[in-house]
């Protein structure tokens, strides 16, 4: 399959999400596999959680859309579902879910140092993130977080 097949499809896929109210997360090609699988993942724009029928109806837009191309000149299997959650914690649900779970959290402070804090989470808010390290509540500026990822807990 040429490359620019590929981002044709990639391009069709992301219209295709976008048109119905979804965001395209991912697409793999696994061309090792006979029929070669492309895996799609998406999510809701609105946040909320992609379902089996949502996946569902996501495979049979994106399968009209693949055949009416005629991009694909072999058979595949397409495979849609949700990117599930990562390690990452990035929106207010993900804060509200993960309270009292042990992260890590990378800050660059006002002289572009960066540095890591681990404890437990305890709340967030537009200004600060909270933290439990060693039983000492820690506030964390807001603004200085670079990022905040879900850890396993000390031995």
């Amino acid at each position: 399959m040429r490359k620019s097949n590929l981002l044709e499809i990639e391009n069709l896929a992301t219209e295709t999400a976008t048109h119905h109210g979804f965001e395209l997360c991912s697409i793999q090609w696994l061309t090792h596999l006979v029929p070669m699988t492309m895996q799609v993942n998406i999510r809701h724009k609105n946040g909320e959680d992609v379902s089996l029928d949502d996946c569902s109806l996501f495979s049979g837009f994106m399968s009209e859309v693949l055949e009416s191309s005629n991009l694909l000149d072999q058979n595949y299997i397409l495979e849609v579902s949700s990117p599930g959650i990562g390690d990452q914690l990035t929106n207010d649900r993900d804060f509200e879910t993960f309270k009292g779970f042990p992260v890590k959290i990378t800050v660059k402070n006002e002289s572009n140092n960066e540095f890591h804090h681990e404890g437990l989470l305890l709340k967030h808010s537009i200004e600060n993130v909270h933290l439990n390290i060693k039983g000492k509540i820690t506030r964390i500026p807001r603004k200085e977080v670079i990022g905040v990822r879900l850890t396993n807990p000390a031995s």
